[in-house]
């Protein structure tokens, strides 16, 4: 995969004016890069070149698509400590940033995390502006604390009578489920998410979390809201004076947010839709099966 990154970076400097060292290369039939005589390559200034650029960091982001975080993390490193021209490195950070920001796929953000903390927080290499740099230091603040496979925040909400809870619990898959009442998509996943629920099968805490303040609404959707699983423990809870910070913990900038705890703590799944629910719960209760042999 290096070898193909390195690739990736010859071509894609190979037009345009400036210059660039390239003084890495993969060894044959390896992954790792080893030292090679610096040659002058250009780097592109023109919309054509960059435009290159994009789309084969595009083609490239795709064949790595299926690689661990862990692996993006290692490439997008290489594929940007390998640019020396400093326009061309700040290009594709930024490239790769915003793919990474952006992706529809569950856990990409910690690639997009991993870049900024590692190239623009310290301002190592400038972002568009200043909004972008602060935009970009509130994601990698909202997202940080709850990426997937870190061990899920434990916060202290109010239950409706008013008593203290801290979730989530551990021995119990958990799905924390994050709302409003006046939140037009979420009166629509509210709606299928009990019929989910009644097929999942397996020990189950679904913590509804009603983010707004408005107890009459809030009783309300307790009324309708009905799981009839016995394996299945709805919990409501709310926390109007935001005392517990979730807000930031779990980045609920808006509502609806989902998120999926394994039995031993782990974040299973981050951000999801209804559907996205459905698709995830078979290897939640795989995992809880397992955790309840080992025990």
């Amino acid at each position: 995969m290096r070898s193909f990154a390195l690739s990736v970076l010859c071509a894609l400097l190979l037009s345009g004016s400036g210059s660039f060292l390239c003084a890495q290369t993969a060894a044959p039939g390896t992954g790792s890069p080893q030292s090679a005589p610096a040659a002058p390559v250009s780097a592109p200034r023109d919309s054509a070149a960059l435009a290159r650029i994009d789309s084969l960091l595009l083609r490239y982001v795709g064949a790595i698509i299926t690689e661990p975080v862990e692996s993006k993390e290692r490439e997008c490193e290489f594929l940007i400590g390998t640019a020396k021209d400093p326009e061309l490195k700040r290009h594709i950070a930024l490239k790769l940033y915003d793919h990474y920001k952006d992706s529809p796929l569950m856990g990409d953000e910690a690639v997009a995390i991993y870049i900024y903390d590692h190239w623009f927080a310290d301002g190592s290499i400038p972002m568009r502006g200043e909004f972008d740099k602060l935009e970009a230091d509130m994601f990698a603040g909202l997202n940080r604390q709850t990426l997937l496979g870190m061990r899920a925040p434990k916060l202290r909400f109010r239950t409706p009578c008013g008593r203290g809870k801290t979730i989530p619990v551990d021995g119990r898959t958990a799905v924390l489920y994050f709302f409003d009442t006046s939140c037009a998509k979420c009166k629509l996943e509210s709606a299928v998410l009990p019929g989910i629920l009644d097929g999942a099968g397996f020990p189950l805490n679904f913590y509804a979390i009603y983010a707004g303040q408005d107890r009459k609404a809030w009783a309300e959707f307790r009324k309708a809201f009905r799981c009839k699983s016995k394996d299945v423990k709805v919990v409501h809870l709310w926390d109007p004076k935001v005392k517990s910070d979730f807000l930031r913990t779990y980045g609920v900038l808006s509502t609806p947010r989902l998120y999926v705890v394994e039995p031993q703590g782990s974040i299973l799944g981050r951000r999801l839709e209804a559907e996205n629910l459905q698709e995830l719960l078979p290897v939640a209760a795989t995992i809880q099966r397992a955790w309840e042999q080992s025990r």
